[in-house]
């Protein structure tokens, strides 16, 4: 028994430690940074030179009428329902998290990686309309496991093979188990916080929230792909705004530091150890890597999740809908990152440097605002939604993997399973289980970027014509 636990742990340790540092440190960062920067540069850095027509495309048309066919969902469902699954507690413990382990510096790099980002999803947003099936139902279904083997060939099956099977195992971790968990806590929180004799009943609280949000996340995902992308198109607005008008609130009537604060960012940016103190132990390193990882982790550009969702949007071509993954990113790091960064650095709360906190600096950061108790149940209900908007999103992923992976008839073995395995994450303790799916997460990145590589061709050959037809039609009305 003992050689079986020791085995165990050393399996468990490769998983967290070894493999984990190999996925994101040498493969899934150096791609975002290299591969951003390639696909920009062969991009000829459209979403810097075109920014105003990707607005202009999108939330320009967000407000208008969207219809959708047989199997498809409107564009704006799509970017909603991607939305849904990186708008998470990534945005909000995540960015936290860069700041305790990185210092102010971690914002820059975590927005340098969300620029280069946006040339990353837009890749691969268009690529997955390009190569894109019917499936049996007669639904859209793409993703980075469609244009690794229509794009590179079926000797490349191998590979798609291997994505797919990293994205379900991810989408029970990152995609539920994780988020299940966060909603859980965050609710026990806050309802502790107003009655404290509530703390003994904990695990009941923790099975009826996971009772109820199964019930709920089965609802959205049988309904299918229409149905998640008419909640998602509802909720991700609706959150995004409450989150926009409290974070500004505390920014605002914290106002005379906002400058600091940017001044805090760039200069740690470069020399960490001068703005925080060398007692901080904070590195340039660390300062790179935490801002890197976290924006990663929060917009999922690189990974190709996100290019699963936009598949199924009813779209007049694909460059049309890759302007959507450009303005993914944007909302998701550049706006919604910086919001959560800027709201605890201008609050000026206490931030315990080279520990990892959870919501409890965000929520510190309200309180000095709106107090200790609306505090904690503001977050509470900001992690509950941004949680379960991104268990939606990652439900949809996940399915379409199965599909992939073992036919259309598993998907449904494999729903039955992912809504019970919500009730799992709400009740337990989850201990390594961040980390082990958190190494899935980097794994899938893998097989993605080769495929972004060998296919930037056809993406930048796409852009070209595109461009250059809008040239043309904007001649003819002049």
């Amino acid at each position: 028994m003992e050689i079986l636990q020791t085995i165990g742990q050393a399996v468990l340790n490769f998983f967290t430690g070894t493999l984990n540092t190999v996925a994101w440190m040498y493969i899934l960062l150096p791609c975002v940074l290299v591969g951003g920067l390639y696909l920009t540069i062969r991009n000829r850095g459209m979403q810097f030179t075109h920014f105003g027509h990707v607005m202009k495309e999108t939330v320009g048309k967000m407000f208008k009428k969207q219809t959708a066919g047989k199997g498809a969902i409107t564009p704006f469902q799509a970017v909603t329902t991607a939305l849904a699954a990186t708008v998470g507690t990534g945005n909000i413990v995540g960015t936290s998290q860069a700041i305790a382990m990185g210092g102010y510096g971690a914002v820059f790099w975590l927005w340098v990686a969300a620029l280069l980002g946006m040339a990353v999803k837009y890749s691969e947003v268009t690529l997955s309309i390009r190569y894109r099936h019917r499936n049996e139902k007669g639904d859209w279904v793409g993703g980075p496991m469609y244009y690794i083997v229509d794009g590179l060939g079926k000797n490349w099956r191998w590979l798609a093979i291997a994505f797919a099977a990293f994205a379900t195992l991810a989408s029970f971790g990152i995609g539920n188990l994780s988020q299940a968990n966060s909603i859980a806590q965050s609710i026990q929180n806050a309802v502790v916080s107003f009655a404290p004799s509530a703390s003994s009943y904990g695990q009941w609280i923790n099975l009826g929230v996971g009772i109820l949000l199964a019930a709920l996340i089965a609802l959205a995902l049988f309904g299918g792909i229409k149905r998640i992308g008419s909640i998602s198109e509802k909720l991700v607005p609706v959150m995004s705004i409450l989150y926009f008008i409290f974070t500004l609130i505390v920014i605002i009537r914290h106002g005379n530091n906002i400058l600091p604060a940017f001044g805090k960012i760039f200069q740690a940016a470069f020399t960490p150890k001068a703005v925080l103190g060398a007692g901080s132990g904070i590195l340039l390193k660390q300062t790179i890597v935490w801002g890197l990882r976290r924006s990663a982790f929060s917009n999922e550009a690189g990974l190709g999740s996100a290019a699963i969702a936009h598949a199924a949007a009813e779209t007049k071509g694909p460059v049309q809908q890759g302007l959507y993954g450009i303005f993914e990113v944007f909302m998701d790091t550049v706006v919604i990152c910086t919001l959560t960064a800027l709201t605890i650095i201008t609050s000026g709360v206490s931030i315990n440097f080279g520990e990892k906190p959870g919501s409890e600096l965000i929520s510190s950061a309200f309180a000095t605002v709106f107090g200790d108790q609306p505090a904690s149940l503001f977050v509470a209900v900001a992690l509950m939604l941004f949680a379960f908007s991104t268990i939606l999103g990652w439900s949809l992923y996940g399915t379409r993997c199965v599909e992939y992976l073992f036919g259309l008839k598993a998907t449904f073995v494999y729903q039955i399973l992912f809504v019970l395995i919500v009730v799992v994450g709400a009740t337990t303790s989850l201990g390594v289980v961040w980390d082990v799916a958190d190494t899935f997460n980097g794994l899938m990145a893998i097989p993605n970027f080769i495929a972004l590589f060998a296919l930037s061709g056809v993406v930048a050959k796409l852009t070209r014509d595109y461009f250059s037809e809008q040239k043309t039609l904007k001649n003819i009305k002049h």
